[in-house]
């Protein structure tokens, strides 16, 4: 089919619903950068080694990347999230479930923010559209079974490989570092800490942006009438078009939520951040790889845990344990029922 940015725009000025499925997810995908992108820099800015603003302007360069590059080497991910469902043959009305969806996403998140339910924009995607499909279709057969697994893979290796990569890591850079001056390996870690910081950023729109792009990419599908996205190459455009979008969400802040990931949890020394950060990049490398989509917030709280670990157990604050397991219990019912819902409501009013 035509993916062209000329034929794209021709299609959402004759077609609303691709319009609103455009728009909503540029809207998740901003916040996303705004809120999840965070994390990537959180260790950096508390152990001192960068200011928040120019943290917060790295990341968005390396989140711009990440999305780019990465889904031009690999785009598994994509693939992954393009495939996990199946809308039907009706693109109309497949059309139409995807938008709703994407609004049930915005519902979720908000209602979810209002009670101080913790969320993850990545399950809620992974909720909504599992929501949608089921709606469409009438039952589970909406579902690819083998694609989903890899998102129950995903909650493993978001959790007990980030945690042990952590703990691995900071344990060999402890042995290598036990008999040096600390004033020498502070100057070292410094600028190492700051690649690691890049590295998460890159791996951060690598995981995240590739999400969307799968979403966005489905909406053009369904537009020009296909019912499936198997085999299509994604345009660069497209690449440039959610990197640009997550990169100005990265830009506008998110200062608390570097507090809470990089303090509130364990107290980080240098070595320890750049343990973290390391370790959660190389857990994100690997689920890119494997086109397995997982929580880039929770495989980075997992790493810090594990790097906490090597001192000791009662370093860690397990209340964001606890988060993470009540984010699993409540998204991906509450999002996919949401979901269901308006799926049913929308396909019954247009």
């Amino acid at each position: 089919m035509d993916t062209s940015f000329i034929s794209f725009l021709q299609q959402i000025g004759s077609n609303p619903a691709l319009l609103i499925t455009t728009l909503l997810t540029l809207g998740v995908i901003f916040v996303n950068g705004w809120t999840d992108a965070p994390n990537a820099i959180a260790t950096c800015v508390t152990t001192r080694c960068m200011s928040v603003r120019s943290a917060i302007m790295m990341s968005a360069v390396f989140n711009f990347a990440g999305v780019l590059i990465m889904t031009r080497i690999n785009s598994s991910v994509a693939s992954t999230i393009s495939n996990m469902v199946d809308f039907g043959s009706d693109t109309r009305s497949a059309m139409i479930a995807l938008c709703a969806a994407l609004f049930s996403i915005v519902v979720y998140s908000v209602g979810a923010s209002f009670f101080g339910i913790p969320t993850s924009e990545s399950h809620s995607l992974i909720a909504g559209l599992t929501g949608a499909a089921i709606s469409i279709q009438n039952g589970f057969q909406g579902i690819n079974a083998g694609e989903w697994a890899k998102v129950l893979y995903g909650l493993v290796m978001s959790l007990l490989l980030g945690f042990f990569i952590g703990f691995f890591v900071c344990k060999i850079v402890t042995l290598i570092c036990a008999q040096m001056d600390r004033r020498k390996t502070n100057s070292f870690f410094r600028p190492a800490q700051i690649f690691g910081a890049a590295a998460m950023s890159f791996m951060h729109g690598a995981q995240d942006g590739q999400k969307f792009i799968g979403v966005l990419f489905l909406g053009l599908a369904f537009a020009r009438g296909e019912g499936e996205v198997t085999g299509m190459t994604i345009p660069v455009w497209l690449m440039l078009l959610c990197s640009v979008i997550m990169a100005a969400g990265t830009a506008v802040g998110g200062e608390k939520i570097i507090k809470s990931v990089g303090m509130d949890m364990v107290k980080l020394e240098r070595y320890q951040g750049f343990s973290a950060d390391l370790a959660a990049a190389l857990c994100l490398l690997l689920s890119s790889v494997f086109g397995i989509p997982v929580s880039t917030t929770h495989t980075k709280t997992s790493a810090i845990m594990g790097v906490g670990a090597v001192r000791r157990l009662s370093a860690i604050n397990f209340g964001v344990v606890k988060e993470m397991v009540l984010t699993w219990v409540f998204t991906f019912p509450g999002c996919g029922l949401i979901s269901f819902l308006v799926a049913k409501l929308f396909l019954a009013i247009f």
